[in-house]
């Protein structure tokens, strides 16, 4: 994986603007710390920073091809799952390759089909390609949004990065939120609207789509969403496709030029992706799994978390005979990482689940370059517990945005006026189910279930691969998610919950895909999401840290919270608001992180509130 970043100006020099270019793109060194790169001509700057996956010599870029007399350049973060076969077509194009990287094989794609080509891409990817001929700029995300891509459009000036750091680096870009920013963070947060920045006048490229930026301005389409249409396979041919899908999404991820593992929690995504991975692995596989010091005198079974994963990451290791890691981290780290996950993410985020992710990637990178991941299988599969709620499927709201009004009696009412939190959250989840692509005929409550499936697609599972894809690459780790392979999602998407749901398991119908794969006692195990500290002194450090921001008069926060709400609740003792506030995991301990999160944020960015 790598950084990308960009500029294209129709009014300045910008050969003359090396040292802006390299300041954007020296930001994302984390993300490319083997090797850097910039092409510049009149109108179009492009930068990179490398991590070296596949063919260190021959990779190199910004990668510049000729074809007669047209000039084209390429920025790229990702990888081609099929990288292998588009040679093999493109080869009988007449094209010859001077490497075995995927990048040329994705620019000679994009030369031959031009933007077209996207459709024939099995892989995870943001890129820029320049025609310096046609002086035009085409941009393009995966369909999942797995790789991160944003942009800014001042004027006659396009600027483009991985991060939102690599924008804000350029010197006419200030870090700004008004109204709808501020309701990100504050309601939506730590999720984000799809195609949102946070930051004034700042985008994302969403989720399967693509965009061409020349002298007559944007032009944005979709390339890529799910189709609805009748499920006609029965149970056995349903469970034999995902088998199917499944491993061959596994086998092409596993090709890499560098040493690759597997993160294994001993829950069945993870479980899955290993033992695929250790069938068709050459040598014996290393996996990793994190803990928390202390984490089993601590841990209460609850029904988010029902069992702790120690014992189920020892049963799956010895199966499917992997070398295994026990990455264990303490509080303390835990606290401190917080700081690293926003300067990471750029944004709060999902505190202690974020910075014990970043410990846990710092450590594996130590001795492995590429992970594979059991990210999205709930989303895609119905793993979540709304979906099996009617509570849930019956609301009118994104059902991992809990306890809103618990979260209103913690703003200032400024902030409340300013903002007009339920109708922003209304509209978000409004024109989300006006995007659902609908089944002519089907049910009332399918066509619910289906509505709960796109939202958690389009929002909760980008906020976690966002997670991953931070967290992962800020210590130069990359991870790749097999569960995301588009064939695999394009097929689950119009299995029918009963189905889905088969002998009235969660997920049960990977489960059936997955006998005689895994242990009985994994088959069966019920869903546990990643593991959080359940260390009381975490608490008591996350809230002493906001009681000295709620002390300090020069806190950013403090004009943003209902001070008064807040100093009472760092007196509440035991499990008062220990209930879910946002997803499973972030509870009351998360929020006090959470609102430390902002604090750094506000000044860390030095953000202006406008």
């Amino acid at each position: 994986m790598c950084g990308i970043a960009g500029w294209i100006d129709w009014e300045r020099d910008l050969t003359t603007q090396k040292h802006v270019l390299e300041k954007m793109t020296t930001t994302l060194s984390h993300r490319g710390p083997d090797a850097e790169g910039t092409w510049l001509s009149p109108c179009a700057a492009l930068g990179h920073r490398r991590l070296t996956v596949i063919d260190p010599v021959g990779g190199s870029q910004p990668m510049v091809r000729q074809l007669g007399d047209s000039t084209y350049v390429i920025t790229y973060n990702g990888e081609l799952y099929n990288t292998a076969e588009l040679r093999r077509e493109l080869e009988l194009y007449g094209h010859k390759f001077q490497s075995h990287s995927d990048t040329e094989v994705l620019l000679v794609s994009f030369i031959q089909w031009g933007p077209s080509c996207i459709d024939r891409l099995n892989g995870i990817f943001a890129f820029a390609v320049w025609d310096h001929k046609e002086q035009r700029l085409f941009l393009a995300r995966d369909r999942l949004g797995v790789k991160p891509l944003f942009y800014t459009h001042r004027g006659r000036t396009l600027l483009f990065g991985s991060e939102l750091k690599a924008l804000l680096a350029h010197p006419e870009v200030k870090p700004q939120i008004d109204a709808e920013g501020l309701a990100e963070i504050f309601y939506l947060g730590p999720s984000r609207t799809p195609g949102h920045g946070v930051f004034r006048n700042i985008r994302e490229v969403r989720p399967g789509h693509c965009l061409i930026y020349d002298r007559s301005g944007i032009h944005m389409r979709r390339y890529w969403n799910v189709k609805s249409k009748p499920h006609r396979d029965d149970l056995d041919t349903t469970a034999a496709k995902v088998h199917d899908l499944l491993k061959d999404s596994v086998q092409r991820q596993l090709i890499s030029d560098v040493p690759i593992c597997t993160l294994l929690s001993g829950g069945l995504d993870s479980s899955a992706l290993t033992a695929f991975a250790a069938q068709s692995f050459s040598g014996q596989l290393h996996t990793y799994s994190i803990d928390y010091v202390n984490n089993n005198f601590n841990f209460k079974p609850n029904e988010f978390q029902p069992t702790l994963d120690a014992p189920w990451v020892k049963h799956m290791s010895r199966y499917c005979g992997t070398r295994h890691h026990y990455i264990t981290v303490d509080t303390p780290e835990i606290v401190d990482a917080l700081t690293n996950a926003v300067l990471a993410r750029d944004l709060p985020g999902m505190a202690d689940v974020d910075s014990s992710l970043y410990l846990f990637c710092r450590e594996i990178k130590k001795n492995a370059t590429v992970a594979l991941s059991g990210e999205c299988a709930d989303e895609i599969f119905g793993g979540y517990p709304w979906f099996h709620s009617q509570e849930a499927l019956n609301s009118s709201t994104f059902p991992w945005l809990r306890a809103l009004q618990f979260r209103t009696s913690l703003l200032s009412p400024e902030l409340l006026q300013y903002v007009n939190p339920d109708e922003y959250i209304n509209q978000r989840y409004q024109d989300t189910l006006a995007e659902v692509p609908k089944l002519p005929g089907e049910n009332e409550q399918e066509s619910r279930r289906r509505e709960m499936f796109y939202l958690n697609i389009l929002w909760f599972m980008t906020t976690l691969l966002d997670r991953k894809d931070r967290m992962s690459m800020a210590t130069g780790l990359e991870v790749r998610v097999p569960f995301c392979d588009h064939r695999l999602v394009e097929y689950v998407w119009n299995i029918p919950w009963q189905m889905k749901n088969w002998n009235g398991q969660e997920k049960g119908i990977l489960r059936r895909a997955l006998a005689g794969i895994l242990p009985e006692g994994i088959l069966n195990r019920r869903k546990s999401p990643y593991p959080k500290t359940h260390n009381p002194h975490y608490l008591a450090a996350v809230r002493n840290w906001l009681i000295r921001i709620l002390e300090d008069p020069a806190s950013p926060l403090l004009p943003l919270v209902n001070t008064n709400a807040l100093r009472s609740l760092t007196r509440v003792e035991g499990d008062t608001f220990n209930r879910p506030w946002f997803g499973q995991l972030m509870t009351g301990p998360q929020l006090f992180a959470y609102l430390c999160q902002i604090d750094t944020w506000l000044r860390e960015y030095k953000v202006e509130i406008c």
